[in-house]
């Protein structure tokens, strides 16, 4: 969320950085200003009429002292009367603040300066790419092959619970649970702490990261104890640090986390959700950093490098892509998604983003950190990114590394899985 004063100190310029991201935010910028305005201006009000009412206070005993008690009784008539007011204008400011946060929660974060323009994912920029694309004949998509060696069962997934939840079988089931390990373990030696999140969450958590109220269609709601299922490990991690106060020599601080995510997907069709490409359940590592607001970019490109080892180490053909302003998140300033290809369906599949969120998630959360010796309270800065989410990855891996007489497994997973080929 950005801050009053964001928005007051630098109206015009958030106008025109958010037409980088296609919102057009100059009536509801306005109505903020006027809010915060009236909200100012109803607070010095009541400010003011209490300091009167404090003198008054003071004077009414003087006053009796003095036997002066019809005056002393006309200033204690006065007193009930300012009381009234200022209950009004208490009123007043308790609405104004309602207005002005459902306001504030509907404007999206500014891109940073280095986002390029762009409608879609068609204006996204190449930012580099590496590995080898193989070349395969008669290839088989990654379904087809779950099917051949047994190692994913779409169609008990949708008896089980419906479509979008696959079962992972035997050897399909231990490269998953190796691929979690493999990326866990790298991001530990990266220097991230794991932890282990819930799968749920409640309301201010939702609100914290930005899932609430932009995004609730997205999620599975359990109605009943009003929780969400989480959609990334991203929402509790970051949430580990709501309403804290950080020393600055303790950042950054890394996390990092497994977990299951749930997404509705509400509206996802066609061959697009094929198989591992779209699923309601799926398995991913994250990584979540706070930064200080003056290292922020040089973290992020510490992510990003991270990232690019992890794809690097699988033998996967990667490029990664800066998201133009039409295709980034409702909360990011910068993200750089990566894709990998897939031989076999031969096209690119994303199996990751990064972001820095800036301290548009921070003053959600009030997760701030002081400096030593000094009094002020500041924002951090948020980022995470996928390190990895497993469904893509999964997929590219069993379509590009198949051969006549099988799959090969990647020479980094072998010591988790325990085997080198699906056969």
């Amino acid at each position: 969320m950005l801050t009053l004063k964001q928005i007051q100190d630098n109206k015009q310029e958030v106008v025109e950085r958010l037409k980088i991201k296609n919102f057009d935010a100059e009536a509801l910028v306005d109505q903020i200003v006027a809010l915060d305005n009236k909200r100012k201006a109803t607070q010095a009000e009541a400010d003011a009429l209490q300091a009167e009412m404090n003198s008054l206070s003071k004077e009414i005993g003087q006053l009796f002292k003095d036997g002066k008690a019809a005056e002393a009784n006309a200033a204690k008539d006065k007193t009930a009367g300012l009381k009234e007011q200022i209950k009004e204008l208490t009123t007043i400011q308790d609405n104004t603040e309602k207005e002005l946060q459902a306001l504030l929660v509907q404007l999206p974060n500014l891109p940073h300066s280095s986002v390029p323009a762009g409608k879609s994912a068609n204006d996204n920029q190449i930012v580099r790419d590496g590995g080898q694309v193989p070349t395969l004949t008669n290839a088989l998509p990654h379904w087809e092959l779950a099917r051949k060696y047994d190692i994913i069962d779409f169609e008990l997934g949708v008896k089980l619970t419906g479509a979008g939840f696959p079962v992972y079988k035997g050897k399909g089931a231990r490269l998953q649970r190796a691929l979690i390990n493999f990326f866990l373990d790298e991001a530990t030696q990266a220097g991230y702490e794991e932890v282990l999140p819930p799968l749920m969450v409640n309301e201010d958590s939702g609100f914290g990261t930005g899932q609430l109220p932009d995004k609730e269609g997205q999620m599975y709601h359990v109605t009943l104890d009003n929780l969400y299922l989480i959609p990334t490990a991203e929402v509790p991690v970051t949430n580990i640090y709501r309403d804290v106060i950080l020393n600055g020599s303790e950042l950054p601080v890394r996390n990092c986390a497994y977990s299951a995510c749930f997404r509705r997907e509400a509206g996802s069709y066609g061959k697009d959700v094929r198989g591992l490409n779209r699923l309601h359940q799926f398995d991913k590592v994250e990584i979540v950093q706070v930064a200080h607001p003056d290292t922020s970019y040089e973290v992020l490109d510490g992510m990003v490098n991270h990232v690019q080892s992890l794809v690097s180490k699988l033998g996967l053909p990667w490029r990664i892509l800066r998201l133009c302003g039409g295709d980034m998140s409702f909360a990011s300033a910068l993200t750089f998604d990566f894709e990998v290809f897939s031989a076999a369906q031969e096209r690119w599949l994303e199996v990751s983003s990064v972001s820095n969120f800036e301290t548009f998630q921070s003053n959600r959360l009030k997760l701030r950190f002081k400096e030593e010796g000094d009094k002020k309270t500041r924002l951090a800065h948020t980022l995470n990114g996928s390190a990895l989410a497993l469904p893509r990855i999964m997929a590219a891996l069993l379509e590009n590394n198949q051969f006549e007489g099988g799959i090969r497994i990647p020479e980094v997973l072998v010591p988790f899985c325990g085997f080198d080929v699906i056969n």
